[in-house]
């Protein structure tokens, strides 16, 4: 007996939403930025400041985040697949020694969380929401000062 439609989506939307952020995971740990080829739309809206939308933009983009970070790791801590949307759960570690968002290179180790929400449409990812820890990521590459710091950075 074959599982209605709707369950074979379901299995299939799962699969497919699992692969494309496994692939992600792979572009961050390989630092190929040409592999946004094989899970981000030509057409992707990205809901990020820092991100322009669209396939070249998200490549340029994660092509400068590798020359900041040209250790970069990243971990996969969660991942959440509902409907047409995909969550997951990152977090990367790095050594800040190029520019990044405008701020010079600093040698400061750098560890960013993010939590991504995608939305898939034929097969890729079309959309994007984030959020991440920008103000300690921002302290740690030294652009700000630390919470609780005293005149000469301490705490």
């Amino acid at each position: 007996m074959l599982a209605p439609t709707h369950l074979r989506w379901e299995f299939d939307m799962e699969a497919n939403g699992q692969h494309l952020a496994e692939t992600y995971l792979v572009m961050l740990n390989t630092h190929q930025p040409d592999l946004v080829d094989r899970f981000v739309a030509e057409d992707y809206r990205n809901h990020n400041a820092f991100v322009a939308d669209g396939r070249e933009a998200n490549r340029q983009f994660r092509a400068a985040f590798f020359s900041a970070l040209p250790d970069l790791s990243a971990t996969m801590e969660d991942l959440v697949i509902s409907g047409d949307r995909v969550v997951g759960r990152f977090v990367y570690r790095g050594t800040h020694t190029g520019e990044l968002m405008g701020i010079p290179a600093s040698g400061n180790p750098v560890e960013m969380r993010s939590i991504d929400i995608w939305r898939v449409a034929d097969g890729m990812f079309a959309e994007h929401w984030d959020e991440l820890n920008l103000l300690e990521v921002f302290q740690e590459m030294g652009a700000l000062p630390r919470l609780g710091a005293g005149p000469a950075g301490n705490a």
